[in-house]
């Protein structure tokens, strides 16, 4: 059965400068894929190009396709991406501190999204409004409908936007870090309400973030990104109970747990590398404990690692 969304060896390239090198994903209908990775990795490139949003930011897709539904994004007009945009597709932006207009009262901002497109009379966008809001635990919606962006906190401007993007009824939902710059209680309540959406609705959620411990908690599947490649992509069980690249285990070491000695926690030395510092080989190399002249050759292709699991990697975890 074909995937609600489809990202198919997409290369995305801004100028003369590849940023994104063969990424394939999928998430269907009432699945939760997690886009993982540190800053850098091309989480947001690859959620601006499931949204045709590249030439926003100066780039564009120069290889593979991103389909929604079966068709074509690339092939589609302007006009036809805008429409799905809003309706089809929801998105929940990474700042909800700037995603608000701030000189629009919250309910209007809201009820713009039901009208265009689902050609509701103000009245009906109101209401509609009011029960996404009291869905999304917001107390006095109807006080909240009419308040300003300052003065809500950061955490229910987060379910605002969460707002905004259900407000059209969407199949698809890509959100980008929704729980960034949140307190550890809001982030949990997010990440609950994310959940419930998925559930509820059977909504598709593609959810990017660098915390792996929320993928733990929330995805179905997770895939692991580094320097615009595919590192490791899967079910998400299997790949927190035995990660096959030495990227997504560094990563899994990073999340603290209950009861960890102390210094048990370790970071990942280094850095992702720039677009223009891209090493040859595989480009994690220069932060790997397994690395060989192999890595610093030649670029790992996918291999199989188990059922719909792959991983990029030379020297997987795991092998002799």
């Amino acid at each position: 059965m074909t995937a609600l969304l489809e990202i198919d060896r997409i290369e995305v390239a801004i100028g003369a400068v590849r940023l994104l090198d063969g990424i394939s994903l999928s998430v269907d209908r009432g699945r939760i894929l997690g886009l993982v990775g540190e800053s850098g990795s091309g989480k947001s490139l690859t959620a601006l190009a499931a949204l045709g949003l590249l030439p926003l930011i100066g780039g564009r897709i120069t290889g593979g396709a991103v389909r929604f539904d079966g068709q074509d994004m690339g092939a589609m007009s302007e006009a036809g991406r805008r429409a799905l945009r809003g309706r089809r597709i929801g998105f929940v932006s990474q700042n909800p501190m700037t995603a608000l207009d701030p000189v629009q009262r919250i309910g209007a901002q809201i009820d713009v999204v039901s009208r265009l497109h689902l050609g509701l009379t103000p009245a009906a966008a109101r209401a509609r409004t009011l029960e996404l809001m009291t869905q999304l635990r917001i107390p006095e919606a109807a006080a909240v409908a009419e308040a300003w962006p300052h003065q809500l906190s950061g955490g229910m401007k987060q379910r605002i936007v969460i707002a905004m993007a259900l407000a059209g009824d969407p199949d698809l939902i890509i959100a980008d870090e929704p729980t960034t710059a949140l307190d550890v209680t809001v982030q949990a309540q997010i990440i609950q309400i994310l959940g419930a959406l998925v559930r509820d609705r059977g909504v598709a959620l593609l959810l990017i973030t660098h915390d792996m411990g929320v993928v733990a908690q929330l995805c179905d599947q997770v895939a692991v990104l580094y320097a615009g490649r595919l590192a490791e992509e899967g079910p998400a069980a299997p790949i927190f109970a035995a990660p096959a690249h030495p990227y997504t285990r560094a990563l899994i070491g990073c999340i603290p747990q209950d009861g960890m000695a102390k210094g048990a926690l370790r970071g990942i030395p280094g850095a992702v590398p720039g677009a223009l510092d891209f090493p040859p080989g595989c480009r994690f190399h220069p932060r790997c404990p397994r690395a060989s002249d192999l890595c610093h050759r030649e670029a790992p292709g996918l291999i199989p690692r188990g059922p719909d699991h792959v991983t990029a990697c030379h020297h997987p975890e795991g092998a002799a």
